[in-house]
């Protein structure tokens, strides 16, 4: 570990562990006084937004893919229960992270990227491009998603089913508790990915053979899936453990949009609370984090 290294520093160093970046590499420094260095910095965040982007639509790809798998009618996966949701859930964060986490950082969640930005550990001037990103990328997974179960809308009579493979819905719909299980589960989920990221930076073995970049870049993604498997079987039964605005708004976009036969509305009223809950939660726990000086 670097010496003198805490709190917000240190939680940017990990987040750059947890996306298999070198955990004390920068990168180097840009002298935006230059055109020619101006260039190369948009350049540089238009791949970073565009990683955003892919990542989040594998994320909702798999994840929502495996709840249309469990839910619609006629699937080889139908009535396969929630460990199999959660599980999907878990894979789908664990490849996306190792997808694009090397060149975009990984985030793939709004609530991260503010969460981080707020703690000094992620630049506020790119939150906006990465949210957008985010979201854009959430949408396009679940239109994915709706064409690779094309045949089974129609099977399927249920219109609340069919909402639910796009977007969490309460199972008791009251708007304090949801937002406070919505709250509990992101701030668990940026406390422990900060935890995670953490031990990346000291892991070493009898010989002083540094091993922390072998756990940043091979086994942190994983982990971090194993860290949204417990989320979803602990704490995702309320409310369904959106713990991502992006995973939620823009899968229900999709669903407002898209030739859904049966549809019913995308529950707006509702739609606020896996947006709040996740960015009240995410900013929770990463300052939990980097207060208590891990």
């Amino acid at each position: 570990m670097v010496g003198g290294q805490t709190g917000a520093t240190r939680s940017a160093a990990s987040l750059r562990a947890v996306a298999g970046a070198a955990p004390f590499d920068s990168g180097p420094a840009i002298d935006y006084r230059s055109a020619s260095l101006v260039a190369v910095a948009a350049e540089r965040h238009m791949s970073t937004y565009l990683a955003e982007a892919i990542g989040t639509m594998i994320l909702v790809l798999l994840g929502d893919g495996v709840v249309a798998n469990v839910l619609l009618n006629r699937s080889k996966g139908q009535n396969a229960g929630w460990l199999a949701i959660s599980t999907g859930w878990a894979v789908a964060v664990a490849m996306a992270v190792y997808a694009v986490g090397r060149i975009s950082g990984g985030h793939l969640n709004p609530a991260g990227t503010v969460a981080l930005a707020s703690i000094g550990s992620f630049e506020w001037a790119q939150v906006p491009g990465f949210v957008a990103a985010q979201v854009m990328g959430g949408g396009a997974g679940a239109v994915i998603v709706w064409l690779a179960y094309l045949p089974h809308w129609a099977e399927t009579p249920d219109a609340d089913v069919k909402l639910g493979v796009f977007c969490t819905n309460p199972a008791i719909d009251w708007p304090i508790a949801n937002l406070l299980t919505e709250t509990i589960g992101t701030a668990v989920l940026l406390f422990g990915i900060l935890a995670i990221a953490a031990n990346a930076q000291t892991l070493a073995r009898p010989g002083d053979v540094d091993l922390s970049l072998v756990f940043s870049r091979g086994l942190q993604p994983l982990l971090v899936g194993v860290l949204v498997l417990g989320i979803g079987l602990s704490l995702g039964g309320p409310t369904g453990y959106a713990i991502n605005p992006a995973r939620d708004l823009g899968p229900r976009i999709a669903h407002a949009v898209l030739p859904i036969q049966g549809k019913r509305d995308s529950n707006w009223a509702y739609a606020w609370i896996p947006v709040i809950g996740p960015l009240l939660g995410g900013v929770l726990g990463a300052w939990l984090y980097s207060t208590v000086g891990f």
